[in-house]
């Protein structure tokens, strides 16, 4: 086996980071010629495996165990070794979920194959397969590579692939029984993080308005949530707004928040720091509100409004209400 890629679900859905997930994967079996499979696990997993049979592959791998109806560390790292032990991938490939932090340094320990995190690209160079991540608060990219023909374990980084450019197919299922006992799942997990914290998964929005510190202040955070509201979007914010206590931690988008793909991002007041926008790059559109002609996050924007965000917004919002 060539590439592996595992499969998130949501609810009964394939988590969209993992959609993310596979187009990485496909490209990388493209440009290795490598095969791909699709790894599917957890119980009752028929939707999910009847969505992965859409996705082109070579084939989808389908495990079905009782003690895998709630996630734990435990049992997925069990079943994701014992398939890398059967299967012999030569790269094993997911998305950078709070699921995958918790779980895949487990299986990195199991297996003794490296784990590299949080990649935001990758290339075929001379023979070698190259992953590129972000160092120094993403002011440096790193170039790895994995030698000595060791499996190595992949989490893309949030928008380093679009979903959207997921290649179709009609892929075959495989079945395979694999062992599991309750002895082995000596963890417990709670509710999924943004749940049990009351916030949002940003990463799912495909509306995203997202507010600096160029309101200039707390007040004016109901302005942008009424435009929010009107889009029928998720809002969000920049750093300095967070730091200032305006919006809740799990609002913050950028390199030290949660980075996001959606298919539109309305930013207002942000200038447009490498912080904020490696965490926004990948964005299918790019709308900006900036009285600053020459902020940064204009040369990002696929549209630039230059002006008084104070009498754009309202006025946006009220046209956006009287459709």
């Amino acid at each position: 086996m060539g590439i592996l890629v595992i499969l998130e679900q949501k609810g009964n859905s394939i988590h969209g980071m993992s959609l993310e997930a596979v187009a990485a994967a496909q490209d990388m079996a493209e440009k290795l010629n490598s095969k791909l499979s699709i790894l599917v696990m957890g119980n009752d997993i028929d939707p999910l495996t009847q969505q992965a049979k859409s996705l082109e592959a070579s084939e989808v791998i389908a495990v079905n165990h009782e003690l895998l109806k709630e996630y734990s560390c435990d049992g997925f790292a069990e079943i994701t070794k014992q398939v890398v032990e059967i299967e012999s991938p030569e790269f094993v490939v997911m998305a950078h979920t709070y699921m995958v932090r918790d779980f895949l340094p487990s299986v990195s320990v199991f297996t003794g194959a490296p784990f590299i995190a949080d990649v935001i690209s990758f290339r075929a160079e001379d023979g070698n397969s190259v992953f590129t991540k972000q160092m120094f608060n993403s002011k440096l990219g790193s170039d790895i590579v994995v030698r000595g023909g060791s499996c190595g374990l992949v989490s893309f980084q949030s928008a380093a692939y679009q979903a959207s450019a997921v290649k179709r197919g009609d892929t075959p299922v495989r079945q395979i029984e694999l062992s599991l006992s309750q002895e082995q799942i000596r963890s417990k997990s709670e509710e999924p993080f943004q749940e049990s914290s009351g916030g949002v998964d940003l990463t799912s929005a495909d509306v995203i308005v997202s507010v600096g510190r160029g309101i200039g202040e707390d007040t004016k955070i109901p302005m942008v949530e009424e435009l929010a509201k009107a889009m029928g979007a998720e809002i969000a914010a920049s750093r300095p707004v967070i730091d200032s206590g305006w919006l809740p931690p799990f609002r913050q988008v950028g390199s030290s928040g949660q980075n996001v793909s959606p298919k539109l991002y309305f930013s207002v007041g942000i200038s447009g720091a490498i912080q904020h926008v490696v965490g926004m790059k990948g964005s299918q559109s790019i709308i900006a509100i900036n009285k600053d002609p020459d902020a940064p996050i204009f040369e990002l924007a696929d549209y630039a409004v230059v002006g008084d965000l104070n009498e754009i917004v309202p006025k946006l919002t009220e046209a956006l209400q009287n459709q």
